[in-house]
């Protein structure tokens, strides 16, 4: 295949990404990642197609133009890899590289350099933007899936066959014995095929992961308060679960329920309960060690795990938390209300099960609402604790 040919292709290929991509999602629903992707795409496929033409177009198009196009593709590359790994400020490190090369690029080309320098800026410049994509993949190495790592160290050996090619144009601008610039010319547009469609594959894939993990954590979590939902906060206690059989330091639950919740809806409307419940949570969570774990059951019900405490240990914090909440009103646009909750205390013991220790908690969560509210009653009654 010669080399008019592989831009084509390319030219082709990056126009059918594209296309696929258009098709394949709504706007409404297609991630930050795939629209940097599509405008990479867009770009390169640009940039290829004024090669292709290179003697039929004007060469300010074909060279000048074409060469920017590439530049300005393979870094919204990187930055889209940037942006799957959660760095979404990548436009100030990587625009003032991509401004540079242009201009360096243009200048020599107006300053009618010798072409081996021209083209060892072009491929050390895609080289280098291709190489900040494979260190955005290399963020997490040690607990990344399979797929990244792939990504990671075929993109490497891809990129370095680039960069070799902008070094060896410099050093051996004829060639080498049986090693003609033409070859090294064709080696290099190939390995950019290849990038292609490794992109064009590993990307899509990298996204769809993306949205796969995303669901998944929208199955354990609640999306109002962002503390584990009931499947999750249940996750989460199950091996605490199986260490309450052996011989140790016991696991305390707390579960609180805020009191007369349902007249903050009922009076004020749902927006202001939300304002209220994620007040709550954060009121809490400043009474609770890292370690420790809050979730929402349901409703205005929330349980706390306490990991490594005495039922002692566990009435003093649910106390404060109980405190803490009390202490602060709520701020709304249209009034300011004052909370108070009722907390049950219990620790997990070595032959209960979920039902059985979420059903003495409960217990004591009732306990301590039929004794006026705003308390914090032990499981099965032995003391209680009140304003």
């Amino acid at each position: 295949m010669d080399i008019k040919t592989l831009l084509l292709a390319l030219a082709l290929g990056n126009l059918s990404l594209v296309a696929a991509l258009f098709f394949a999602e709504s706007d409404s629903r297609k991630p930050r990642l795939l629209t940097t992707w599509a405008m990479a795409k867009q770009c390169q496929a640009a940039g290829w197609l004024l090669l292709y033409l290179r003697g039929l177009l004007p060469e300010m198009l074909t060279i000048g133009l074409a060469n920017c196009l590439l530049f300005t593709g393979y870094a919204l590359d990187a930055a889209a890899l940037w942006q799957a790994s959660g760095r979404l400020v990548w436009r100030r490190f990587l625009l003032p590289p991509l401004a540079l090369a242009c201009l360096l690029f243009i200048g020599v080309w107006l300053g009618e350099l010798e072409a081996p320098l021209r083209v060892a800026l072009g491929s050390l410049t895609v080289a280098g933007f291709l190489l900040a994509g494979v260190a955005a993949l290399a963020r997490g190495w040690r607990t990344a899936p399979m797929l990244r790592r792939f990504l990671l160290a075929s993109t490497l050996a891809l990129s370095l066959a680039v960069a070799a090619r902008g070094v060896l144009t410099v050093l051996l601008p004829e060639g080498w014995d049986w090693i003609s610039a033409n070859m090294i010319q064709t080696g290099a547009i190939a390995a950019l095929y290849l990038l292609m469609l490794l992109n064009g594959f590993g990307y899509l894939l990298l996204a769809r992961e993306r949205l796969q993990g995303e669901l998944d954590r929208l199955e354990v979590i609640d999306t109002l308060t962002d503390v584990p939902n009931r499947r999750g906060f249940y996750q989460a206690l199950n091996p605490w679960m199986a260490l309450a059989r052996r011989p140790g330091m016991p696991t305390a639950l707390i579960v609180l329920n805020l009191d007369q919740f349902k007249r903050v809806n009922d009076n004020y409307g749902h927006p202001v309960g939300d304002t209220v419940l994620k007040t709550m949570v954060e009121v809490c969570q400043k009474q609770l060690r890292d370690s420790d774990l809050m979730g929402r059951l349901g409703g205005a019900e929330f349980a706390i795990q306490l990991p490594r405490t005495t039922l002692s240990d566990a009435l003093m914090v649910a106390e404060r938390i109980r405190l803490a909440v009390a202490a602060l009103p709520v701020k709304t646009e249209r009034a300011v209300i004052n909370l108070t909750a009722s907390l049950g205390v219990t620790t997990i013991r070595a032959e209960d099960s979920m039902v059985s220790l979420f059903k003495r908690a409960d217990e004591a969560l009732q306990e301590a609402k039929q004794g006026g509210r705003n308390r914090v009653a032990e499981a099965q009654g032995a003391s209680v604790l009140e304003a």
